[in-house]
């Protein structure tokens, strides 16, 4: 008597791996999801290894998880893979105070973030060769 199962959600040639609650604000973790949308995964993850900022890190774990997930749960070409999808969401915010002059208070707004990422197969690649010009 378990829970009947639900039909998969994403496309036969995709796979997807989520990240909750990143301490990070949703604005500054787009701005490194917006440099891996549309790459090959391979290049994604150079890319992520090289960037100085310091989500970076984290990031790259998710999109290893979803090649991972993508091969060893859907079979998928990991060769083929290209993030198609990349998209940040607004979690919780924590609020704290700081003390300020004259007996006032300051407010501190420590924001988190959720990530998913969505890698999809690319379809066959046609075999082109170009003639070379003599």
């Amino acid at each position: 008597m378990g829970k009947a199962s639900k039909e998969r959600a994403l496309a036969e040639t995709e796979a997807c791996a989520t990240v909750h609650n990143l301490r990070i604000s949703p604005r500054k973790l787009n701005l490194v999801a917006q440099t891996i949308r549309g790459l090959d995964a391979g290049d994604a993850v150079a890319a992520l290894s090289f960037s100085r900022r310091r989500i970076s890190s984290d990031v790259k774990k998710c999109l290893q998880s979803a090649i991972s997930n993508a091969e060893n749960n859907h079979e998928l070409d990991v060769d083929r893979l290209f993030i198609a999808e990349a998209n940040v969401g607004k979690g919780l915010v924590m609020k704290r105070w700081r003390p300020r002059a004259r007996g006032r208070v300051g407010r501190i707004r420590k924001p988190f973030s959720h990530l998913t990422i969505i890698v999809r197969e690319h379809e066959r690649k046609r075999a082109t060769k170009r003639a070379k010009r003599t």
